[in-house]
């Protein structure tokens, strides 16, 4: 017998919280309440062994209605849609409705890119996203540039496999090729020349306070240019199937990722003096990440099975920021949002969190 509960039919339901308060369109979000739960059609149904006819609520995000996944009493997971805005999402049941919560909905800036990495914006408000290809293929375009009126427009061409990028002060654009295992300069015209050589299967780039330049190749080597172009060895990782992700954080710690065969990979740490330390081990396919000013980590990553963009606390505490499948590239831009890239597309979401920006 399926008992229902007085107050599952009579009292409006009731949003406490919501996992996580961004999403790209298609991603699922968890609502923890009360009466969230399908009800009987009449009491009387209710009261029968079987046969009772069931109405789930039903979930609005603006105006349009959100599917819904799974639906308990104090639980319930639906789905963005794929048109969906930012907007106040409500749960109506049984004649009533909940409080409204802001779900905030990612909103497309581009397609049609090859994105392995994580997109970047210059200081103008450009944003830079590559088109990498197969391995080995020559692309027609090599880097994207977005400008601010919203076109998009071939910037770089002629880099095989284009992978990671990075800006500088001056906003010179870093292009990584992990085909040709060099880093190219691309100065504000477009023009490319070869920064850096010998990088192995060069991936990530991230730049220090000092404006050393990191490299890593993706067989196990975190590579440090000078700002003279000498060349070290960093540290070394255990090899990434497909590329490490770089970022630096407020203290001058590196952090980086890489994908490996396991579904328990982690969030390596690595201090001034090359020492390599772990913040958080158990995030599956671990890819793009930034820091913000408090010192957390975004990583587009699956955590606890959900897909999007983990948050990790400096005291290793986890949570789900943005959900969403096919994130491979994140990073924080200025006014509280960041830039999303799947493999075709490059998505902006206002999270309400400052990003960590070296200049």
């Amino acid at each position: 017998m399926v008992r229902i509960l007085k107050s599952e039919t009579n009292t409006a339901p009731r949003i406490d919280a919501i996992s996580p308060a961004a999403a790209l369109p298609g991603g699922d979000v968890e609502v923890r309440g009360a009466n969230l739960g399908a009800v009987a059609t009449s009491q009387s149904d209710a009261d029968r062994i079987g046969g009772a006819e069931w109405r789930r609520p039903i979930a609005m995000l603006g105006e349009l209605a959100a599917p819904i996944l799974l639906s308990r009493g104090a639980r319930l997971t639906l789905r963005v849609p794929d048109e969906a805005e930012s907007g106040r999402l409500r749960i109506l049941q049984n004649g009533a409705q909940s409080n409204a919560v802001e779900v905030r909905v990612a909103s497309l800036i581009a397609t049609g890119v090859h994105a392995v990495a994580s997109p970047v914006m210059d200081h103008s408000g450009n944003i830079y996203v590559a088109f990498s290809g197969q391995r080995g293929q020559e692309t027609p375009v090599s880097v994207f540039r977005i400008e601010r009126d919203g076109e998009m427009r071939p910037f770089v061409r002629g880099i095989i496999n284009a992978t990671g990028l990075a800006v500088d002060p001056e906003e010179n654009l870093y292009v990584s090729s992990r085909h040709e295992g060099k880093v190219y300069r691309v100065a504000r015209n477009g023009a490319a020349a070869v920064y850096a050589e010998g990088m192995g299967v060069a991936t990530g780039l991230a730049f220090d306070a000092d404006q050393n330049l990191y490299v890593g190749d993706r067989s196990g080597t975190i590579f440090k240019i000078a700002p003279d172009r000498q060349i070290f060895v960093f540290a070394t990782l255990e090899p990434s199937v497909a590329a490490y992700h770089l970022a630096f954080g407020p203290d001058g710690t590196l952090y980086v990722t890489g994908p490996t065969t396991s579904s328990y990979d982690a969030v390596y740490a690595i201090n001034r003096d090359g020492d390599i330390g772990v913040l958080h081990r158990g995030l599956g396919r671990p890819q793009g990440l930034g820091v913000d000013i408090a010192g957390n980590v975004y990583v587009a990553a699956s955590l606890r099975g959900r897909r999007g963009v983990a948050v990790i606390t400096p005291q290793g505490e986890t949570s789900l920021a943005v959900s969403g499948s096919g994130i491979v590239g994140f990073s924080f831009v200025p006014g509280g949002g960041a830039l999303l890239s799947t493999s075709t597309s490059v998505y902006h979401v206002a999270l309400g969190v400052e990003g960590w920006r070296l200049v």
